[in-house]
């Protein structure tokens, strides 16, 4: 049977302190001793906040206090429980919950049905292996021969994998911290690959959540869906937007995901943005690629996440668009809670708004 859990994601400055630790060491202390069923830690290459400043991967400045991005998914019950003490611990950043599946028992009846469009999410150990090769590339493979429209695979430094806390470090295997890889497909797609999925070896965990493919290689298939400002009741609304790029692809000479922070910036259209780097993927009819030992340039993917109002995401990707050209993936979905939080200020609120 599949449950309804939800994911914690925070974004915040990684040198960020609460008490005498890092901000990013208490969160995830606290994660473990919670249990949390799986949790990951990614560390940003570009992106900029609400006060303007943009980090970049072009620049010293990044290896000073890079942007971080630490998610937890558990059960509704377990995240509602830890949601307070993590925002009360961020003195700065963005607290966002969306709700997912936890796909479980049999995961091929417990999909949606029709033909929705599909964010496959799956954690597991960055070296575990199958078949004497990197299970995220067996991954990939199997959703690219199954057309998926994109995977991006997100390398982990620390976070907790069924509870336990898993940390990198330099003289270790590293077989259990967490790996994060991203799909999107159908619900055909996902259907047809479930099965090979839940057989493997070292099965990873599995959670979908619903969203909207807006631009594939150039192509602009819709926009983002048109939502009101609150719900119902009240509670305000937000989107997220995910653009899957190549850092080797670039717009005037620049890779792609860095015009893309500079544009949004300046135009002050959105009050920030957050890039991750990926160690391998693929979108649209490209074979999985990624760091190779003998190449020319990185081949790696990246992917920059855009969190907003429907009104200001709508306007971001008009810059979205222009920037992406013939290029990149780009994928809509809702934010039902969000909470921008700058040395004691709040704005937004961490109840889940519901629109449907």
């Amino acid at each position: 049977m599949s449950a309804s859990h939800l994911k914690l994601t925070s974004y915040f400055a990684e040198r960020q302190r609460t008490g005498s630790q890092f901000l990013a060491e208490s969160m995830l202390d606290l994660f473990a001793d919670r249990g949390i069923a799986a949790s990951v830690m990614l560390r940003g290459i570009a992106g900029f906040g609400h006060r303007g400043f943009i980090s970049s991967d072009e620049k010293l400045t990044l290896s000073e206090d890079p942007s971080v991005t630490i998610e937890a998914i558990d059960t509704a019950a377990t995240i509602g429980d830890l949601t307070d003490e993590v925002t009360e611990m961020t003195s700065g950043g963005l607290v966002t919950l969306q709700r997912a599946r936890l796909l479980g028992g049999d995961p091929v009846l417990s999909l949606p049905s029709g033909d929705d469009e599909i964010e496959l999410t799956m954690y597991i150990g960055r070296n575990r292996r199958i078949n004497g090769s990197p299970a995220f590339y067996t991954i990939c493979d199997l959703l690219h021969r199954h057309h998926f429209a994109g995977v991006t695979v997100l390398l982990g430094v620390d976070g907790t994998s069924r509870g336990m806390r898993r940390r990198a470090q330099f003289f270790s295997r590293n077989l259990d911290v967490p790996l994060k890889i991203i799909a999107v497909g159908s619900t055909a797609h996902v259907r047809q690959v479930i099965p090979a999925l839940a057989a493997m070896p070292h099965q990873p965990l599995i959670t979908t959540e619903r969203l909207r493919v807006c631009k594939r290689d150039g192509q602009i298939l819709a926009g983002p869906s048109a939502l009101p400002v609150r719900d119902d009741r009240g509670r305000p609304l937000w989107q997220k937007l995910m653009v899957h790029t190549s850092e080797a692809t670039l717009h005037d000479g620049v890779p792609i995901h860095r015009a893309l922070v500079r544009r949004l910036s300046e135009s002050g259209i959105t009050t920030g943005a957050t890039v991750v780097r990926g160690v391998w993927g693929f979108h649209g009819d490209h074979e999985p690629h990624g760091d190779r030992l003998i190449q020319f340039g990185r081949q790696v993917p990246v992917l920059t996440i855009i969190i907003d109002t429907p009104e200001r995401i709508s306007r971001s990707f008009g810059i979205v668009d222009e920037l992406t050209g013939t290029h990149g993936l780009v994928t809509c979905e809702t934010v039902p809670a969000l909470m921008a939080l700058d040395d004691g200020e709040r704005h937004g609120s961490i109840d889940l708004g519901d629109f449907h």
